[in-house]
């Protein structure tokens, strides 16, 4: 018997539907050699504090930083939870073979293993993996199922945001509470919530000090076409009147007149974010919102895969285009202009490189149907979007005209649409390709020669400052995105991707929850700092917490871990190390220059020269003890060991099999838990060999010879 393991009971439905398993039992599916069951949700969580100690259930300085000595999950207290927990634990212990059918991403790949590990499943398991619910999609996804083992980075990533969340979260809110929260209210810290909140409330204090200032300009109207004067704002009106009076009486020349050819790239294909930004800003819909329609039209076999961070799709989907361009019947006076000729294929839709667990949000191909009028506006979004990156660029003229009065020059600048292409499909319903064309040459510029000259009309421009602008949930998303910084340029978004803050499938919930803890308000779509975030943030000024930089770096390694390029005990470690620094610096205002993380690798290639390491200086009293973690080590006559050996019983003899171990070995030892190879060890009979010497679960040494 094969289990499968769905993300929730309306998936395990059509994956049970499709498999044959059409006999209906209490929390599962059964048939043709087949049990489907599901899951709904997190079934597990970490433990919390009190359940590795009891003391740790009251909130005391003394006790932190709290560094569990190994994380743990368990069920989450609900009898829904216990009873379908029971159901899967059941199952999985008399089938052959479980297939992992899961939500296909981090989160989802976390809650199934935890769920299979809480069950101490001992079956081989196997991986389904999925971009839409689409039947084609799940019986092709059943015939090429992975080894579990070929996710096992994706899970050791989901595993490192979760011990890290729960790090900073507990350590951090019940450090802050306790030192300023004054015993009224709960101070909450997040990795990802704070330096969001800190975003806002820096742009609060930047909108609060502007002060607004008034500035003139010169212009003038040569021919109808304004013109703008070429020096910097004045700040005067003396001075303004000045150059009106400079500029009357004499003539406007015209020096350069230029036009060029250009054309519109076409827009890219959704990722999540940038679905939510658009809906945000079209319809007012909330990234939480936004994030349960999409979800809503995925669970309905309408769009792909939602939680996605990718504007590519890979090579293979190509030829798939047609047939999905086919089935969109509610657009088909765009798509059959598409398939009188082949799809094109080009490098800014399909790229197997720029994709890693899925591909874009496009539409499946089936039949529009039982939508509510919100997902109806979220999937109209999403299939235009599609059918505009195969329809041919949209072509512009663009003029620059420059002119002068004497000494003063002048510049104006226009656009003119020649033909729409991609542009077409966002014409309003009521209106044709024409009336658009016709609507933007009301706004053509005037043909000029240079060297014309003739009289015009100078005036002044009275002008004010505008202060920053306050985020909106699109700004706030992409502020995200690009961990705090100003990003148009969709090229440049995609490369800080990496860097950003949270996870796109995250964001949302983030913004939920400052809402919810009452950090922010919204005022029309604006989005306003409370009096309570604004002192939250103020009391904090470890800049770790803060730092959108900081904690994009955070979000870097947790993909490295994802690609396998990092390891999940080094994240920990700093992480430790991190709580730790934190807490003598709220506890004993000590400001810390530690740095928290080390540099990440970064991808290297052929082309790049290896740098050379410096080489490293250890110092073990800087080291906190790996079994009690509460204590730094410290160096004695024979050994490095723990400061507080009587209690804790930790320590490492300098000497090991008669070869003295250098400092950066023991290191080693001490935080990696294993040595590199060392030559010239005694075997005690006389004889020499080498090896490396690790550290168990118990913190006893050991050897392995070779």
């Amino acid at each position: 018997m094969k289990v499968c393991i769905a993300e929730k009971p309306s998936v395990a439905k059509d994956i049970a539907e499709i498999l044959g398993a059409k006999q209906r039992h209490d929390g599962y599916f059964e048939g043709n050699g087949y049990q489907v069951t599901w899951t709904f949700g997190h079934l597990c969580t970490l433990k919390e504090p009190h359940d590795y100690n009891e003391n740790w259930k009251y909130w005391k300085l003394e006790d932190l930083p709290i560094v569990p000595p190994n994380f743990g999950i368990k069920l989450i207290d609900n009898q829904g939870v216990e009873k379908q927990f029971n159901t899967i634990a059941r199952l999985v212990q008399n089938c052959d073979e479980v297939i992992n059918c899961g939500d296909a991403g981090q989160e989802g790949e976390l809650i199934q293993r935890w769920v299979l590990l809480k069950a101490k499943c001992k079956a081989p398991i196997k991986r389904l993996w999925i971009s839409s619910l689409t039947e084609e999609a799940i019986k092709e996804g059943f015939q090429k199922l992975q080894p579990a083992e070929n996710y096992d980075n994706l899970y050791q990533a989901g595993s490192a945001r979760a011990i890290g969340d729960w790090m900073l979260g507990i350590n951090g809110t019940r450090l802050f509470t306790k030192k300023f929260g004054k015993g009224k209210s709960t101070l909450s810290i997040g990795r990802v919530q704070t330096p969001t909140l800190a975003m806002i409330v820096e742009r609060q204090k930047e909108i609060d000090a502007f002060t607004v200032a008034e500035y003139w300009e010169l212009k003038t109207k040569y021919k109808e076409q304004e013109f703008a004067c070429q020096i910097p704002r004045l700040k005067s009106e003396e001075k303004a009147k000045q150059g009106l009076e400079y500029l009357k009486g004499k003539e406007f020349e015209i020096t350069s007149f230029e036009q060029k050819e250009g054309k519109e790239g076409n827009p890219r294909l959704y990722d999540l974010t940038s679905l939510q930004v658009d809906a945000n800003k079209k319809f007012g819909f909330s990234a939480d919102e936004t994030l349960k329609l999409i979800q809503g039209l995925y669970e309905k076999k309408l769009t792909t895969y939602p939680r996605v961070d990718t504007t590519y799709l890979t090579n293979d989907l190509h030829p798939k285009i047609p047939n999905i361009l086919k089935g969109m019947q509610h657009y088909s006076r765009f798509t059959e202009v598409l398939l009188k000729a082949p799809i094109p294929k080009t490098k800014t839709v399909f790229d197997d490189k720029k994709v890693t667990d899925h591909h874009a949000i496009i539409p499946t191909g089936v039949m529009l149907s039982g939508v509510s009028p919100s997902e109806q506006r979220i999937y109209d979004l999403i299939a235009k979007r599609f059918i505009a990156v195969f329809y041919p660029p949209c072509i512009v003229s663009n003029t620059t005209v420059l002119g002068k009065v004497e000494k003063l020059e002048f510049k104006a600048t226009g656009k003119q649409i020649l033909k729409l292409g991609w542009r077409e499909i966002y014409v309003s319903a009521d209106s044709n390709s024409q009336e658009a064309k016709a609507k933007d040459e009301e706004h053509i510029m005037p043909h000029f020669d240079e060297g014309e000259k003739g009289p015009h009309e100078p005036v002044i421009h009275k002008g004010k400052t505008s202060p920053p602008k306050y985020y909106t949930e699109a700004t706030l998303l992409r502020g995200m995105e690009s961990a705090g910084k100003h990003v148009e340029d969709e090229e440049m978004r995609e490369l800080m991707k990496d860097n950003g803050i949270g996870r796109p499938s995250t964001r949302a919930n983030i913004i939920e929850t400052l809402f919810r803890r009452k950090y922010i308000e919204k005022k029309r779509k604006n989005i306003i700092a409370t009096p309570t975030g604004m002192a939250l943030i103020n009391t904090i000024q470890n800049e770790l917490l803060k730092s959108p930089g900081l904690t994009g770096d955070w979000e870097r390694k947790i993909r490295l871990i994802e690609k396998g390029e990092y390891q999940l005990e080094v994240f920990k470690q700093e992480l430790y190390k991190m709580v730790r620094t934190l807490t003598d610096e709220v506890i004993f205002n000590t400001p810390s220059s530690v740095q928290f993380f080390q540099e990440a690798p970064e991808e290297t290639s052929e082309e790049k020269p290896k740098k050379k390491r410096e080489k490293k200086v250890v110092s073990f009293e800087e080291t906190d003890c790996p079994k009690c973690k509460s204590s730094k080590l410290m160096k004695g006559k024979t050994a490095v060991g723990c400061a507080n050996f009587k209690v804790c019983g930790f320590k490492v003899p300098f000497e090991l099999m008669g070869k003295k171990l250098t400092d950066a070995q023991l290191n080693d030892l001490i935080t990696k838990g294993k040595t590199k190879v060392i030559k010239g060890l005694s075997t005690g009979n006389g004889e020499k060999t080498q090896g490396k010497f690790s550290m168990d679960a118990d913190f006893n040494v050991g050897f392995n010879e070779g």
